[in-house]
Order: C-alpha cells, then structure tokens, then sequence
C-alpha cells in the first residue's frame, strides 16, 4: 500500500535512529554484571512499543530478567497475531577483534555493525516500526500482541514458565517470528524449521596443581590432551557422530525435501571465500546446505586449560574445560541428547583423570508446516516486496521456546527472518543490513493484510 511506503520513507531516519539508541544498551544476559542493563534494555522497549501504539505494554518479572509484553487489540472478531523476540544479546568477547566497539554502533556499506543489530534488536524493532505504520495509517487489520523476552541467548529458562501461567494472556492465531536469516534480498526464502539444541561443559581434571611438563610430562596424563582426544572421538573418519545411539530418533529427510533444497542457490568458491578457509568439513554424504539444516551435528563452542598469557610457559595444567554443543533434528530430544552425550564422556573417561559433565540448557527442534495460514501469509507478503516467491528452507540455528509454544498456546509459528547467515551472528562484527531492516517493516504489514484475509 502506497500510504505505508509514504509513511515508512517519511520517517526512516528517525526509525533507525530509535535502533541504534537500543543497540547502544550492553543487555548481555549471559553476565550478571549486566542485570541493570538488562532492565534498561525491557524499559526501552516497553517505551518504544507504547510509542508505536501499542494500548499497553508491561513488564514481567521472571526469576531471571524481565519478560516485556504489550498489545494492540482493535477486534475481538479479528485474528490475532504473537509476535516473538528477544531484546539480550550474546556476549561481546573476543573484543580484541571488533572493527569499532560492540554497542557503539557504526554505519558502514549500508550495515550496522553491533553486538545485537541482527540478532535479534534489528528484527523484532522491525515489527515495533510496523506497527507504528500501520498504526499511523489507519490501517491496522489484525490484533498484535508482543512478547519479547530477555533470556533467548541463555536457553529462555523461565520464559516457559511465564508463557504457562500466561496463556491467556498470550492467546493469538498464529506467533510470527524474526530471528532467522534468507538467502539474500535478491533469493527471499522463509525458514520452515530451526534445529534444536542440547548444550553441555566437560571438565576434566588431573593432578591436584598445575605440575612442570618438563618434570612430570610423560608420567602423569595431560587433561588438555585427554580432553582433546576424547573431544576427537566424537567423529568418525566420514564426520559421522559416533556418539551411541544419537541418530536413533533422526527423522531421515526425504529425497523430495533434499531435492526442495538443492533449488536453493549455492556457489561454494564463494561460500568458502567469505568464511577464509580452503576446503569445506561435513558429514560425508550430504551436501553444506543439509549439513546445516537437516542433520544434526556437535561442535566444540570454546575449550582451554594451561597457560594463556603472553609468552611461554611450559606446564602441564591441573584442569582442562570445553563447552559443547549438538544441534538437534526431528525427532530427536533435547533431554534425551543431554543425557547421552554426558553419559558419553563420562564413560570414556579413563581412569588417569576425573570427569564433571554437566548441562546448561536445551531446547527442542521444529517444524512449521507451509500449508499453514500463517506461513502463506508470509509467503504472500514477501511475493509483494520482493517480486518473486520466497523458497521454504530449514535453518541451522535454533530458538528453544518454539515447541513449548506450540504445546503450551495450541498455536503454528511462522518465521520470517530478514538477516542473512554472512551477518556474524554471536561473533566479533555482527551486522544488519540497512536495507534489509527497511525491507522487513516493509514487508511485515503485508502479512498482517494477508493473514487478516486469509483467516
């Protein structure tokens, strides 16, 4: 609609200004020394949702931080629709390898480059700034409700309680969700699943000191080592997990869906060219795009033990810590992954060192299906702003309160991502293109026509 490009066009500048001041808030909930940031951040966002039209915004006490809810009800008779996201970030770290600081926002060829512009401040304010179009225009056609939660970055350990004793409060017809990426403004694509994640530390420990390698190396085992071998045993020479029993609920994609995503375009040489590496690691059989959407897989999220400073130093270290995550498929389960990756490397653990493995969180894989209202509605949306039909794909990330959701409301969720997977998500540099910001408040009203028509 002409009105909404109008009043989008007008007033753009101020819409981007609004984001950089939120980018500007360090709402780390990984550290606890950001607590108060953390509550600057949900009062910013309750301000700016109020500001956009919302008839009321609140927020909720979690046992950790806050949960921020508002809503816009114009209809009891018209559907409504859940919008999701999150207002922390991941921490910074390593900061030595930042371009400029982390929440010092900075323009450059058409990017913020922020901890938090992409993911996931930049895409759920695109639909703070839609609802202002729409609702400064007269032309609001759903009912909208908010709920943009502070602890995604940590596993959202107490959204779900929030969402169970809020039910009603929460009830809608479909939650739309912005935290994922597209291929490009040029390919438009819509994720129709995220994987799901079982995130575990394993801590092995040695002799009761730091001991000189020269004295005691060779005598008495090294946990960096055995921890590096035991982290190595996980893969067999095909890159296959070999962890027991962990493709046991792997729901097998059909040679349909891999043909669906063998349409999406590839190149390699680029794809290895923006990452800096030579050749590419996977899982024999499968090609990069199902590597990272349809199998699962388990990466090493950060290990260390021994000397670190500057120099030498030549020790053999008491202790050694690696933080390790598997991301999950259908059918597989959170819990049940935990328990067998923990049991794993306890089990191999041998007898020369001591062994804590413990859980930090998880969260289950999902599916949306493309039959749905909700998800031709998207698809609808995006067919007008970008000219050309959306390609369904699945997403290698994930976002654990999707299936708890689903279970707890009874509601689809549909995800309309406008990030790209080059936008450095959780590393030093993330960025969100301008145009891609603009193009989702652009887009993000023609669901909410559609969805309306379609209902």
């Amino acid at each position: 609609m002409q009105v909404w490009k109008d009043y989008q066009q007008e007033n753009k500048d101020r819409f981007l200004n609004e984001l950089l001041d939120l980018l500007r808030i360090p709402s780390i909930s990984a550290k606890s020394e950001h607590k108060d940031d953390m509550l600057r951040c949900a009062d910013a966002v309750k301000t700016r949702l109020l500001e956009a039209g919302a008839d009321k915004a609140e927020i909720y006490p979690t046992d950790g931080h806050p949960v921020v809810y508002a809503e816009k009800m114009i209809d009891p008779s018209k559907p409504t629709v859940l919008v999701y996201g999150h207002y922390d970030v991941q921490p910074a770290d390593p900061l030595n390898l930042w371009h400029s600081g982390p929440f010092d926002p900075v323009i450059k060829d058409g990017k913020i480059f922020a901890r938090g512009s992409c993911d996931d401040k930049g895409q759920f304010y695109m639909h703070v700034k839609a609802l202002e179009t729409m609702v400064r225009t007269n032309s609001l056609t759903t009912n909208i409700k908010f709920c943009i939660e502070g602890e995604e970055e940590v596993g959202s350990p107490n959204l779900g309680k929030f969402v169970a004793a809020h039910t009603e409060l929460l009830k809608a017809d479909c939650i739309l969700i912005s935290d994922s990426s597209m291929i490009s403004l040029d390919t438009p694509s819509i994720d129709v699943g995220v994987r799901g994640l079982s995130y575990i530390e394993v801590e092995v420990t040695g002799p009761n000191r730091d001991l000189h390698s020269g004295v005691y190396g060779g005598a008495v085992a090294n946990p960096a080592t055995i921890l590096a071998k035991m982290i190595a045993s996980c893969h067999d020479e095909n890159n296959h997990i070999t962890i027991p029993g962990f493709y046991d609920d792997v729901v097998e994609s059909t040679a349909a869906e891999r043909k669906l995503m063998a349409q999406a375009p590839y190149d390699e040489n680029e794809y290895k060219t923006d990452l800096g590496v030579k050749e590419l690691w996977g899982e024999k059989g499968y090609s990069t795009n199902e590597r990272t959407g349809i199998r699962p897989t388990i990466e090493v999220n950060g290990i260390w033990g021994g000397y670190q400073g500057e120099g030498a130093k030549t020790v053999l270290p008491s202790k050694a810590t690696a933080k390790i995550s598997a991301r999950l498929v259908p059918n597989q389960n959170s819990t049940v992954i935990t328990e067998k990756l923990l049991n794993y490397f306890r089990s191999i653990a041998p007898a020369s060192v001591t062994v804590n493995a413990f859980e930090h969180h998880g969260g289950e894989p999902y599916m949306t299906p493309i039959d749905s209202k909700a998800y031709q509605a998207a698809a609808r949306a995006m067919e007008i702003t970008f000219g050309k039909s959306p390609i369904p794909v699945r997403g290698g990330g994930s976002i654990p309160i999707c299936a708890l959701f689903e279970k707890e409301l009874g509601i689809k969720i549909v995800f309309m991502g406008f990030g790209l997977d080059s936008d450095n998500l959780h590393s030093p540099n993330e960025k969100f293109n301008i145009e891609n910001f603009y193009k989702g408040i652009e887009t993000i009203p023609y669901f909410h026509k559609s969805f309306a028509e379609m209902s």
